[in-house]
Parts: structure tokens; sequence; C-alpha cells
């Protein structure tokens, strides 16, 4: 009887998936993501609020390592990670919402180091800082780079760059041209360039995830997405 009347519930209401509450995580990363007190901010994080709020679905956003918060999104149900790299290696891995921005990753040094590289090749003999299981690591290996010195989050490898223990990191272009007004760091050589996207686990809604495509794609169609990174001080790339 109970069964029957559970069965009867959910053709009368919206018993699937997305009724529940989706969980994004994501890392310290500003000006893309951030606390700000007891506030989590953002251009990435806006669009998220935004593209939730459009489609009327309960969320929350926490901030965590990097490669827990990938690492969550990899197995637990209901979970994305943003903004993720989505290159061929992952794409299998996750369903996908994007783009929160189309962005190029260059190296960078600290002003003064004498590091300098015209191209990949010459910036191999260098040691290069980056986060677990963030796939800048992942671009760098299969470039080739070999000397690489692994930390746990951005903060980290950035504060190792200006204490001169790592020669070069990798970052967005995005992200650079706002450091740079703030630290003593420049650009060495471009990197790659990729979608940056919302990620979410293998399970989640094909219905869910539509409804939250559709949602960014209006949000970027109505010229919202560009207003929120000039907000942050950032040119979107086009």
């Amino acid at each position: 009887m109970m069964k029957k009347l559970l069965l009867l519930a959910c053709l009368a209401l919206p018993c699937a998936a997305h009724a529940q509450t989706v969980t994004f995580t994501t890392e310290d990363y500003a000006p893309f993501n951030y606390r700000d007190g007891k506030e989590i901010k953002g251009a990435t994080v806006e669009q998220v609020e935004k593209v939730m709020a459009a489609i009327g679905v309960d969320y929350t956003i926490e901030i965590m390592p990097w490669a827990r918060a990938f690492g969550l999104a990899r197995t637990a149900p209901m979970t994305c990670v943003f903004a993720t790299a989505h290159n061929s290696a992952r794409d299998p891995l996750f369903k996908w919402v994007e783009p929160l921005l189309i962005d190029r990753n260059i190296l960078i040094t600290r002003k003064g180091s004498g590091v300098t590289a015209s191209n990949l090749d010459e910036a191999k003999k260098y040691t290069i800082g980056t986060q677990r299981e963030d796939y800048t690591e992942t671009i760098l290996k299969e470039k080739g780079f070999t000397k690489l010195d692994v930390a746990s989050d951005f903060n980290a490898t950035l504060r190792k760059l200006l204490g001169g223990r790592i020669d070069m990191m990798p970052i967005s272009e995005l992200y650079f041209e706002k450091l740079k007004a703030d630290q003593p760091v420049e650009m060495v050589t471009v990197l790659s360039a990729q979608p940056m996207s919302i990620a979410c686990e293998k399970s989640f809604p094909d219905d869910l995830r539509a409804r939250m495509q559709a949602a960014l794609d209006k949000l970027i169609a109505d010229g919202d997405q560009k207003q929120i990174f000039q907000k942050y001080g950032m040119n979107l790339s086009e």
C-alpha cells in the first residue's frame, strides 16, 4: 500500500532527481570563485547562481581544495564542479554545462626572476608549479614538462612563485590581467586554450542538465555573462 501511495505521489508531483538539491563544488580562485567573509562570490559563482535561479532548483556552493572538489563531482550524485576545463581526457567523465568562459592559460613568473622562454620547449628547463588534480597538471605532463612542483591549491602555488621556490606557474589569462595590478608577476608564454565549464557527475539527470544549459545559453545571449566579467574587472574573450 505504501509503495502504491508513493507511486501515485510521484505521478502527481515532481519526484525526479531535479527536485533534489544540486551541490556545486569549487576552489578558492579569485576573482572567479572565492570567499568574502561568510559569502562565496566571483564571476563564475554569479553565473551559477543566475542559472539555478532561472530554473528554480535548490543548490549549495562549497569551496574546498581543488582535488577534493573535482573528486566529489566524479563520485557524488547530484554534484557538479566549476569552473572545469573541458578537454578530451575529461569529456567522458562528466555531463557538461558550458561555457562559463573561454580562456587561455599562460605561464607566468615573478618580475625580476630572470626566467625567459619564447616557447614551451624552452620553458621545460624550469620548475613549474601547479595544483594537484588541476587540469594544468595534466596539460603540463602531456606537453612533456617533468620538473613539476604540485601543491594543494592555487594560493600555495602563488606563494611559492612569489617566494622564489618555483620558476613559473600556469594561470588563467583573465585572472592574470587582474593579478598583475597587485603582484609583481609577468607573462612568459602561452600554455593552452580551452572552455571552462560546469562538470556534473555522470548520473546527473539529463533533463536538469539541459535546463541548466538553456539558462546559461540565455545568460550569454543576453550579454549578462559579459557584464559579470566586466564587473570583476575582466574582459571576456569572444
